[in-house]
């Protein structure tokens, strides 16, 4: 038997998104979130605000992974149909959870009171629970292994702190960087033979072209602390053995 490998997939919600008016922040920062939690974000997917597109993404994405996140759609307009699509998706009806709605009573109180719109904002799919957010009020989502979070990069990051080990996961990947000044194409049957040498290892190859010449970053990721030291240390005896030096950390 492996290693338990734990993974999530995302869907990223916005017409702004695909238009290019608004730059996507949210996969990196979940990645990089998700990674310390021990999951590996292994999907992505950005959708329209169409619903039927919304409900065939978190459906792919739920069943194929242990985790789903969703990103977008999630604010008091009346195109922000997340919680609806996602409702849709579980087969269940959309209810104003009390707690939110005390939540936002709170948050709005010294800021024009909550509006019908505002309320939008308390609409959960039935059963579903919350993730606090301490930034605007709005909470996120958790409905089973669905989790619909704000679009917006730092209430995103909240809403994330608020998760934060409460997940269950493996242990997060860890990673070495070594460059040189060379073509992959040069080395690709050393790089093969390298990684195939070390089980549970994954070496990624990041070609460059910089002071008019062409190198390359060589990152080795693994779970394993002294996997990931052999292996790298491997890479940078078989780059010596080609006459070429290693710089740890990359160019």
């Amino acid at each position: 038997m492996g290693e338990r490998i734990w993974t999530a997939g995302l869907v990223v919600i916005g017409d702004e998104i695909l238009s290019g008016r608004t730059q996507d922040k949210n996969i990196a920062q979940i990645a990089i979130w998700l990674n310390v939690q021990g999951i590996r974000l292994a999907e992505v997917r950005v959708v329209p605000d169409v619903e039927g597109r919304i409900v065939e993404a978190v459906n792919a994405l739920r069943t194929a992974h242990d985790y789903c996140f969703t990103t977008g759609g999630i604010g008091p307009t009346h195109d922000d149909i997340t919680v609806d699509a996602i409702a849709v998706a579980l087969g269940v009806g959309v209810v104003i959870h009390p707690e939110a709605r005390a939540v936002l009573e709170r948050y709005y109180e010294t800021r024009g009171g909550l509006t019908d719109a505002r309320l939008r904002m308390a609409r959960v799919p039935e059963g579903a629970e919350l993730i606090p957010n301490r930034m605007s009020g709005a909470p996120g989502i958790r409905a089973g292994n669905v989790f619909i979070l704000a679009g917006v990069p730092h209430i995103t990051a909240g809403m994330l702190d608020a998760l934060t080990g409460t997940l269950e996961g493996g242990r997060p990947v860890l990673s070495r960087t070594i460059g040189a000044w060379v073509a992959e194409s040069e080395i690709a049957d050393m790089l093969g033979a390298t990684e195939r040498a070390f089980e549970g290892v994954a070496i990624g190859s990041y070609p460059f072209f910089r002071e008019g010449k062409t190198g390359a970053n060589f990152v080795v990721r693994a779970t394993d602390p002294a996997l990931l030291t052999a292996c790298g240390d491997a890479l940078i005896e078989g780059l010596a053995a080609k006459g070429l030096e290693a710089v740890e950390g990359g160019i």
